[in-house]
């Protein structure tokens, strides 16, 4: 299948190879032992997230604190997401590409799969942000409309209404629907970029689904008499916990009305640059704090992921610096909200997807 192509324009990739090189001697001059935290993350983390399930099934008799460790169980593994998983998936933790995919093999124990997230997220994602139909992370779904292009059908006409109703349902929708379609969907971008999976691979993430719901259901009921509505209810809560939490740190970076959503011409060529695509967009949040910078993995610095993925989290402060100085000089798009106001703008985004541009046309004549 014939891929998106960027614009080459010589310029601007001469500017990128001058951004680049600002970068890599500012980081340079960093220590390299700046990181280290992150890899002590690796293990404390996860050794966290399995004290606080053991904790949960020693606390059955007494159902409150049992749901609410599950509940703390939806928040860790965001912050798994954040601090672990994203940097494993782009081998940013260890120098060595095997501990970092023993640390990205954590995310099939938590219902997810890391084989095809990886695909998505590396291959997918970063490659075409915000691109309909190659861009899975910013997927086009049948019940939210996010692509500002695509007419709005039948309950998307109100999503601006219903999204909070829809929204805590997303790592369900990701556990139950999006692996599997991944995985046996021929009609999926996946399967058709980059061609089929392994029969291991789908062996592996059935086994490791199976194995998840086991020990998050069926062990406390089996074996320290959990009842079935008890543990259904604390899982149901986690899941839905993780997806508040997970949306509201996400959602502000891309989905915004200030941010492009760059179509394909009949030759399937992008509109711009690969740098600047990632520049028009990608989007940072003006939080920068300690709880910013060491809980929820720097997320703020979104643009330094997206231009240099390549670094770990830790450096982006200096290369935002970097990167907000080197994009004023040279007029590129820049962006950067509180968070608060970005959820406000995916709120209007949602809003104004909800009318299609003939219907707008319609009540402005």
């Amino acid at each position: 299948m014939d891929k998106p192509i960027y614009q080459k324009i010589t310029e601007e990739t001469s500017l990128f190879n001058d951004l680049r090189n600002r970068v890599k001697n500012r980081v340079a001059s960093i220590s390299e032992d700046r990181d280290v935290s992150i890899r002590w993350k690796a293990v404390i983390m996860p050794l966290f997230y399995i004290g606080l399930y053991f904790g949960a099934l020693l606390s059955v008799q007494n159902p409150l604190w049992y749901i609410m460790l599950f509940a703390l169980m939806g928040i860790l593994l965001v912050l798994i997401y954040l601090n672990l998983i994203h940097e494993a998936a782009h081998n940013n933790i260890f120098k060595n590409k095997r501990l970092n995919a023993v640390v990205l093999r954590f995310f099939d124990f938590v219902g997810a799969n890391s084989y095809i997230w990886k695909k998505r997220h590396v291959v997918s994602h970063h490659a075409y942000p915000n691109v309909d139909g190659w861009d899975t992370d910013i997927e086009q779904s049948g019940l939210l409309k996010i692509y500002p292009h695509i007419p709005p059908r039948g309950i998307q006409k109100i999503q601006h209404r219903i999204f909070f109703l829809i929204y805590p349902f997303y790592l369900f929708n990701w556990m139950f629907i999006r692996d599997f379609r991944d995985f046996f969907d021929k009609n999926r971008i996946i399967l058709k970029t980059q061609g089929a999976i392994p029969l291991n691979e789908k062996i592996k993430m059935i086994i490791f689904k199976l194995f998840y719901f086991f020990y998050q259901i069926a062990v406390p009921v089996l074996f320290f008499e959990a009842s079935l509505r008890l543990a259904l209810g604390a899982w149901f809560l986690q899941i839905m916990v993780a997806s508040i939490f997970a949306l509201f740190v996400l959602l502000p970076l891309h989905p915004l009305p200030d941010n492009e959503f760059p179509q394909l011409d009949e030759n399937k060529n992008l509109p711009y640059s690969w740098m600047r695509h990632q520049f028009e967009v990608t989007n940072d949040l003006k939080e920068n704090n300690w709880f910013v910078r060491h809980i929820l993995g720097n997320f703020n610095y979104h643009v330094a992921h997206h231009l240099f993925p390549n670094y770990s989290y830790a450096y982006y402060d200096e290369i935002t610096e970097e990167i907000k100085e080197f994009a004023q000089e040279n007029n590129l798009n820049y962006k950067r909200f509180s968070m608060f106001m970005a959820l406000g703008k995916h709120y209007q985004l949602l809003k104004s997807n909800a009318t299609s541009i003939s219907e707008v046309m319609e009540e402005t004549m």
